[in-house]
């Protein structure tokens, strides 16, 4: 019986022991001691940056460069190597930026021209040698019409020399062989307009003193990688008349055209277009008298090649 009381009363108190010793008694946290407690904070009026941005900035100096500056040898390494090394350096250095020769000749219109009367054609080609300031220039022109001798022929030896990046002027020799043999003065420009217009104007000087001019400009329009269009415009002046030429003064004629050519390669593209010759004032008169051509529209094909 007594071991029976004691089971009983040993039941009853497991509970009431567990939930005893599930209870934890809370922990007071401990104070730590604060760094600043006591001390006071700074005062943020004094400081130079406050609320500024903290990038440095500098202010340049304006004026001209301190005379010190273009003092001493004009090239400052020969002060420590010596001098033929340096001028050998310098000479391969500029070769190999620029100075090295080259050439290119160009077959800019070779073409048949189509239109009333006889059908015609007509060379229009260049080529140049040298550097990038001096270079050798020969241009020369054939007009004509086939199954006869040219109408027109001339060659053009010129010395060309960089005025800047953009153009050349040119003066030299043109031999006329057609229609009469006769030899002339050239002086001129040559080079890159803006919009990529290129230009060449030159004015001539015959063995009689007769003065005439002539304006080319030329553009080319890229329609896609290959098919490009050109148009291009050519005006010819005369200072006086030149009756043995049949040449008139101011504005002798004036022509247009436009040419559509598909680049098979960089340097071999065929064309075909339109251009448009017309013959103005005493020019006119003078070839009208001759029973000539005063002008008209043309049909063109032709090839225009580099290399």
């Amino acid at each position: 019986m007594k071991r029976l009381l004691f089971l009983l009363t040993a039941l009853v108190a497991s509970p009431a022991l567990a939930q005893h010793e599930g209870q934890q008694t809370p922990v007071e946290p401990k104070e730590t001691a604060d760094p600043h407690a006591g001390h006071a904070a700074p005062d943020q009026t004094n400081d130079p940056h406050a609320g500024h941005d903290m990038g440095i900035t500098t202010e340049v100096p304006l004026g001209p460069a301190p005379a010190e500056a273009v003092q001493g040898p004009e090239h400052a390494a020969e002060t420590v190597w010596d001098k033929g090394d340096m001028d050998r350096g310098r000479a391969a250095l500029f070769r190999e930026h620029g100075d090295m020769p080259a050439s290119k000749v160009l077959i800019d219109q070779f073409e048949t021209r189509i239109g009333q009367g006889r059908d015609g054609y007509f060379l229009n080609a260049e080529g140049w040698y040298g550097g990038d300031i001096d270079k050798l220039w020969l241009k020369t022109e054939v007009e004509g019409e086939f199954g006869r001798k040219p109408e027109h022929a001339e060659l053009q030896a010129l010395w060309s020399h960089a005025i800047g990046p953009w153009f050349d002027v040119q003066a030299g020799l043109r031999l006329d062989a057609q229609p009469k043999t006769r030899g002339r003065l050239v002086v001129g420009v040559q080079g890159l307009a803006p919009y990529w217009i290129e230009v060449d104007a030159a004015a001539f000087l015959s063995e009689k003193g007769d003065v005439t001019a002539r304006f080319e400009a030329e553009h080319d329009m890229r329609i896609t990688q290959k098919l490009i269009l050109q148009p291009r415009a050519e005006l010819d002046f005369a200072l006086q008349d030149i009756p043995s030429e049949s040449i008139g003064s101011g504005l002798t004629s004036a022509e247009a055209g436009m040419r559509l050519r598909y680049q098979i390669s960089p340097q071999f593209a065929p064309y075909v277009g339109g251009n448009y010759e017309r013959a103005f004032g005493d020019t006119r008169q003078f070839r009208r008298a001759e029973g000539d051509d005063l002008g008209g529209w043309q049909f063109v094909a032709g090839l225009r090649a580099w290399f």
